[in-house]
């Protein structure tokens, strides 16, 4: 049976692999980014009954949600979902983008997602090489992925993706995967309190929130797995990518200064950026800095 390093020394196996193994991945995706917000307010609400002590009788009964449970289902006429109108892409494009018993449309984001996930999957692999540490920074760019839809749709950054992203991190980059242990672990501790002092003295200064709490955690894990020198390249790309569209979308749809933009997905594309470009750009931001 062939071994790692033949694997990875065989190009078209390993795209292949890779590619085939990141759509199924998106598919997987995608269920965490419909049910996870789900799951988590179920729980807020149990927790608020539970601290109100609202009688048994009185609490609202609903069908637990999990990432297993209930099956998927057709949301307009309640079909279950087939192994076989369940693959990814590939379904989508066969049924035509409709249910298979009300041809109702289905979304063309599920198999956008799943189209993402392999492409940066592979572009991973491409930029990092053909090594066990580019296998390893597969799993960060797919939590990176589902944070930045999940935010876009409900401006949340759960806790049950960014903390164990930011602790997976830290534990690669002690046997020095991505970067040096000590780079590792002073660029969470910078990235999580460069954004905590932000929104306290905007806080402050404004009385206002600026930010939520997951964008500290989102960046701590940044400067987890990619260490403390790329973090101001990070706050950088991210903030004037966000800056720009925040314009666009006041100037263009008339979107109300009062109307919260998620900042997450800024993070995230900044991250993807520095994991895949990290030597250019940190050499560029040395130079620029003169160090």
């Amino acid at each position: 049976m062939p071994g790692l390093d033949t694997f990875l020394s065989t190009p078209w196996l390993l795209y292949v692999t890779v590619t085939l193994f990141a759509l199924c991945i998106g598919s997987f995706l995608n269920v965490v980014i419909l049910r996870l917000p789900k799951m988590m307010e179920q729980d807020w609400r149990c927790q608020c009954e539970a601290f109100l002590e609202v009688p048994e009788k009185q609490r609202a009964k609903q069908q637990p949600i999990t990432l297993a449970k209930p099956a998927s289902t057709c949301p307009s006429c309640g079909h279950g979902i087939r192994a076989w109108e369940n693959i990814p892409v590939v379904s989508w494009l066969l049924l035509g983008g409709k249910c298979a018993a009300c041809k109702a449309k289905i979304s063309p984001r599920y198999p956008i997602i799943e189209a993402v996930t392999a492409l940066f999957s592979v572009l991973t692999i491409a930029t990092l090489g053909h090594t066990e540490a580019a296998l390893w920074a597969l799993p960060f760019v797919w939590v990176l992925i589902a944070l930045t839809v999940i935010d876009f749709d409900t401006q949340l950054l759960p806790d049950s993706l960014t903390l164990p992203l930011l602790w997976l991190g830290l534990i690669l980059n002690h046997f020095g995967v991505l970067t040096d242990f000590s780079s590792a672990f002073w660029g969470a501790v910078a990235g999580y309190l460069s954004l905590w002092s932000i929104y306290w003295a905007f806080k402050l200064i404004t009385g206002k929130e600026g930010m939520g709490h997951g964008d500290f955690k989102l960046l701590a894990a940044l400067g987890a797995w990619l260490g403390w020198q790329l973090l101001p390249a990070v706050i950088l790309l991210s903030s004037l990518v966000g800056a720009i569209v925040g314009i666009s979308l006041m100037v263009f749809r008339q979107h109300g200064r009062e109307v919260p933009i998620p900042f997450g997905p800024y993070l995230a594309a900044a991250g993807l950026l520095c994991l895949w470009f990290g030597p250019q750009i940190q050499s560029v931001w040395f130079a620029w800095l003169g160090v």
